[in-house]
């Protein structure tokens, strides 16, 4: 299954939904039917049914959680070597501009940590650890806001030309001149 913000599921997700198959076996024990242990649960009748055999071969051990489906591959303390590579800036590490993609940043851990991600991998690693999309304010260094006031008060007049008032006009396109 798939989540919106890239990784698995939480430590408290996974706690809740271990919760809610272990009162579903309380119920199996019970003799309730699949339907009446969905319903209270608010759960999928075939969710209900892959518990129920789960638990018929393993018991209740077998609806325990067995912990997040893959380990992030760099741990917390790379992670922070990795921001602090990416606040060096891109030019830093060969590339002419100052902004950084996926690929590139893909391409850093490659030779930084010796791993292989895919793009869409970053991109869930980046989220994970709460880095956002970002575009930077198109704004150039060198820009004077009181030059940059002025000639729009000043110049721009000048340089706009002022709209003509339309006299009457017609419907006609091919006579214009008949009403």
């Amino acid at each position: 299954m798939r989540y919106p913000q890239g990784g698995g599921l939480t430590a408290d997700r996974r706690a809740f939904r271990e919760k809610i198959r272990l009162d579903a076996a309380v119920g199996f024990a019970g003799g309730q039917d699949n339907a009446v242990i969905a319903r209270r649960l608010r759960v999928h009748v075939r969710s209900v049914q892959r518990w129920r055999r789960a638990w018929a071969k393993g018991g209740e051990p077998a609806l325990v959680s067995k912990g997040p489906a893959s380990h992030p591959h760099l741990s917390d303390a790379l992670f922070a070597v990795l921001e602090a590579e990416l606040d060096k800036g891109p030019a830093a590490h060969g590339w002419p501009d100052q902004k950084w993609t996926l690929g590139r940043i893909k391409t850093l851990i490659g030779r930084r940590f010796h791993m292989s991600y895919t793009q869409q991998g970053v991109r869930k690693l980046l989220i994970r650890h709460g880095w956002s999309w970002q575009v930077p304010a198109r704004r150039a260094v060198e820009r004077d806001d009181a030059a940059v006031a002025a000639w729009v008060k000043e110049t721009r007049p000048q340089v706009e030309q002022r709209r003509r008032r339309s006299g009457p006009g017609s419907s006609s396109r091919t006579r214009p001149g008949s009403r």
